[in-house]
């Protein structure tokens, strides 16, 4: 499973969130998408934890929660869908 992580200041970085969600467990893996033209993160990510009940933790706590002038929006993430 992975978590969705919305609503991100364009100047965070994988290490800061790395540090954000180490505290609810080991992070296997940060993606942060970004723009094809800017090269600069389009405001969401995903975080990939070791263990599944850390990532409910992590849910549970960080969703709502004000990071970097930002309330995030945090769940579990949905498959991509096809187009």
């Amino acid at each position: 499973m992975s978590i969705y992580v919305g609503n991100l200041s364009y100047d965070v970085t994988a290490e800061n969130i790395t540090e954000v969600f180490t505290e609810y467990g080991a992070v296997k893996e940060v993606y942060l998408p970004t723009d094809r033209e800017t090269g600069r993160i389009r405001g969401f990510g995903f975080v990939h934890m070791e263990d599944e009940a850390n990532e409910e933790e992590a849910i549970s706590a960080l969703d709502g929660a004000e990071w970097c002038g930002r309330n995030l929006k945090v769940n579990k993430a949905r498959p991509r869908e096809r187009r």
